[in-house]
Order: structure tokens, then sequence, then C-alpha cells
């Protein structure tokens, strides 16, 4: 049974999680919590602190004795948006390695929303939809609109507890010019998407993290005898709470339910973002959920494992609706990108015995295969760098930047020019990948040559491995030529030979 390990080092707080696989399920072992406010100067002066920093290596060090204990087969890092505003966040990321060994990832706001709403289907069975998941955390806040399961939209907000607190509130408790800014700058914010999320309708509206789980324990406090158990807010009970912290001195904040002495700094800010979510979205409420990111990165971790569990299949099915909206957006001919997609498939499956790629380039090639003519977009004249550009740099949801670069490279050399170990695309690769990018490509190089002419001449594609040598028998459809093609493939003789030592041999069957 494989154990996975996920951190979160956000802009408040460091998360980390352990989960073993049982049963496709995966079952936690081990929860740890720290607040660093590793976002505190970020949001000020645009660094992080060297005590912020020192405070956080601390607690990774625990965290790293407890990846150890408990067996850990795979362990994923992530940090979120004091890391991305951070001007000196290079020296952070060599600190975390230098000391744990870990490398740690900088995801985007969108990644981070995609992670948590992985997290989040993966885990709850919502039979309503759409549904609309806000995670506040201490940089920013994600909000995802979800319709059965698929994004449907998401945008990242600089409204982050943290960082509200740290540019708007001088004085405790805030005085009422220091909340009139606050609500003009979060107005403003909330304003360039309230239409948005206001069009979509959501059914249900599940919030996350540490801002929203105290402002249902305030609620539950002040309406538990109406409501017990309750682990939601209405938008008026929203509204009362939201004055109530306001005028409270931190002090008496932090006697409150559930809110605590750190979490007591931040909430007032976070309570007015979520009154103006609510009001100017025009939503009800919201129901809390302990959920959040670091469960998306164990759903994730599990998904690559083992694809026949629930978040493998929702994996896949990010994946393929953002590949989907990236051919659509670059305006790629679908049609076409999936008949390569479907040859260069066969030819993985036919051709094993001789790429001997790992299976997980099956799917790296089926993801170059739909997105190689994006670069067509920019121009023609040097479309495969645009290409290359695009998939490397843009947010196809659900792959990692590693795993994009390795798309991306495949993608690449699909022209004249042929990978070598200087090329940049390559050298940014790790040392495995930089051997097996060239035998993906030029499986992709295939399949293009086997719908040159995109008319879907070719009805099957049969492969014959034998003596070292590799017979490729195209079968027309009825009354097709396949000279183009046959010429196609023709061309590709000398470089298959030169990657795979195999002499490839083409031919029409009559």
């Amino acid at each position: 049974m494989p154990t996975f390990a996920a951190v979160d080092i956000g802009s408040n707080s460091v998360r980390l999680k352990i989960a073993r696989l049982s049963g496709r399920r995966l079952r936690e072992i081990h929860e740890d919590r720290e607040v660093t406010r590793l976002g505190e100067w970020v949001f000020r002066t645009g660094f992080l602190s060297p005590d912020a920093m020192a405070e956080t290596i601390k607690v990774l060090r625990r965290f790293h004795r407890a990846v150890q204990d408990n067996g850990a087969d795979s362990v994923r890092v992530v940090a979120t948006s004091a890391l991305r505003d951070a001007r000196n966040s290079r020296a952070f990321l060599e600190w975390v390695r230098s000391t744990t060994g870990w490398k740690l990832e900088i995801i985007s706001g969108v990644e981070e929303a995609r992670l948590i709403h992985l997290g989040l289907v993966s885990s709850l069975r919502v039979k309503v939809s759409p549904m609309l998941m806000i995670d506040l955390g201490g940089g920013s806040c994600e909000l995802t609109v979800s319709t059965q399961g698929h994004i449907r939209d998401t945008v990242s907000l600089p409204l982050g507890a943290v960082r509200l607190t740290s540019e708007f509130f001088h004085h405790d408790p805030p005085r009422k010019s220091e909340l009139r800014r606050l609500r003009g700058f979060v107005a403003r914010e909330v304003g360039r998407v309230s239409a948005r999320i206001s069009r979509a309708k959501p059914k249900a509206v599940v919030a996350t993290s540490g801002t929203a789980a105290s402002l249902a324990a305030v609620c539950q406090g002040l309406y538990k005898s109406r409501r017990p158990g309750a682990a939601s807010v209405s938008q008026s009970q929203m509204q009362r709470i939201a004055k109530m912290l306001a005028r409270m001195p931190i002090e008496e904040r932090r006697k409150l339910s559930g809110v605590g002495p750190r979490r007591a700094e931040i909430i007032a800010a976070g309570a007015v973002v979520y009154t103006e979510l609510l009001e100017r979205c025009q939503l009800g409420g919201f129901r809390y959920s302990p959920l959040g990111l670091r469960d998306g990165l164990l759903a994730q971790m599990a998904a690559e494992y083992d694809r026949s569990t629930r978040s493998g299949k929702q994996l896949e099915s990010e994946r393929w609706d953002s590949i989907r909206a990236a051919v659509e957006h670059y305006r790629v001919d679908m049609r076409h990108v999936l008949q390569v997609r479907e040859s260069a498939m066969g030819l993985f499956t036919g051709l094993r015995s001789v790429h001997r790629l790992p299976p997980e380039y099956g799917e790296s090639l089926s993801a170059a295969a739909m997105l190689y003519e994006v670069g067509d977009y920019v121009n023609r004249n040097g479309r495969h760098r645009h290409s290359h550009y695009i998939i490397a740099n843009s947010e196809i949801l659900g792959y990692t930047p590693e795993q994009r670069r390795i798309i991306a490279a495949i993608a690449r050399y699909l022209g004249k020019s042929r990978p070598t170990p200087g090329d940049a695309p390559i050298k940014v690769l790790a040392p495995a990948d930089r051997g097996h990018v060239p035998r993906a490509s030029l499986l992709l190089r295939l399949a293009r040559a086997l719908n040159l002419g995109r008319s879907g001449a070719v009805q099957q594609a049969k492969v014959q491995v034998r003596n070292g040598e590799v017979r490729l028998t195209l079968i027309p459809k009825p009354r097709a030529s396949l000279d183009l093609e046959l010429w196609a493939v023709e061309k590709e003789k000398n470089y298959f030979r030169e990657v795979f030592g195999r002499q490839l041999l083409p031919a029409r069957r009559s």
C-alpha cells in the first residue's frame, strides 16, 4: 500500500498531510499544521523575512521527520501566493532543498484552484450542480465553478486574509476609514468576476481553509440554539459576523470559539471578503469543508499511481477538458489532431518493444499529439518553437511543470530540427527524460506523417517487428490515395534507424 505526503506552504500556515492508499481510497495517517506567517513581510515589502523563513524551515524539518517515520513513498511540496510574489523566493527554495532534500514547487493560482477542486470532488459526493468552491488563504482567494465534476471557470484574486490585514489594518480594532478602504478594494476585485459567478447560478457554495472554518465556528456559536452542529453560514449571518468582528479588539476575537490566537489577527479582513463575495455574487451562503489543497495533492499522487481510483478518473477528466479548451482557444483543427492522436497511440502500443518508453509516456504523447499545432496561432514561421513555448508555459490543467515541459519537448521537434543534448528544451528535462523525449517525438512525427493529407486516408496502420526490421503497412480507406502519407513516412526512415537502430519498411496494402 503506497503512502503519500503533501506539504502546503501557504502565506499564513504550513500544513502536512500523510495518507495511505488502501482499496483505492486514501486513508489519513498523520496531519500537522503550524502558523508561520510566511507572507506577512512579502505583502508589505515584496520580500520574505529571514525570521519567517527560519520559522518555516523549522516546521519543515519537523514535517520531514514525520514523513520519514511514516515511510512515505512519494512527497509533493508546493507553495502558493507568498512565494509567487516574493522577490527572494529562490533563496527560500534552495534553503528547503538543502535542509530537507525536497524540491519545492511554486504553483499558480489557477493550479491551486484545480488541486483544491480535485481534493473536494475526489472525496465529497456533491449531488447538486453547478457548485462554487471558495478557498480564501493568507495571500489569495481562489474561486472555482464546477459542473458535475468538471471545472467550468476558475479565477485567483489577491484577497488573502494576511495580505489584506497587512495592507489595510493598522489599528486595533480597525478604524472606519481602514474598513472603507478595504471594502472598496475587495469590491473592486470581486466586481471583476461577480457577473461570471452570478451567471453560473451555483446551487451549492463550499468554502475551505482556516478562515472559513473559523467563520463557521463563530456562526455556530452565535446561532447554536437554532442550528446545532451546522458548518454553514448564510449571507445575513455573514454580514452580522463581519460587523461584529470589525468592532472587536484582537483580545476579544481570540476568546471566540474556533478562532484562536493567530487567526484572530486576520479574521476580520477575511470576513469582509466573504461578505462581499456573498453579496455581490448573489450567493445565499456557504458550507465549510475541511478538505483543501493538501487533499488535492494527495488525490493527484494517488491518481498517478492508480488510474482506476476515483481521483484517477477525475484527473483524466480535468486533463482532457483542459486540452480540449486549449485546442479550441488556439483554433486547432480538432478532427485532425484526434486522428493524429489515434495514430500516435497505435504506434505507441505496436512499437512498445522498440521504443521501450515508460507507460506514462503514452499520456504525454497523447497530449503532444493534441497540442502540437497550437504554435500556428502565433505564426506559421517558427510554429514548432511557438508550440513548445505555449505548451510549456500555458495553464494546461492537471500536469505539473515538469510534465508540461516533456509534452512541449515532444511537440517541438516535428520540423527539420532534431533534439540534441545541448538544446534548451532538452537541457531542462530530467536526465532520463532527455533520452525518452526523442523517441516519443519520433513516434509523433510518424503519426503526423500517417495523417499528412488531413483526409483520414489511412484506415489502419499495422506494425510488425521482426529480425531488426519494422514493417509499417498502411491500409487505405476505399478509393483513397496514400501517396502523400507513404512519402512522408519514407522521409523518416533514416531518422528512425538513427533513433531505434531498426530499419523501417513502409508499405501499402492494396
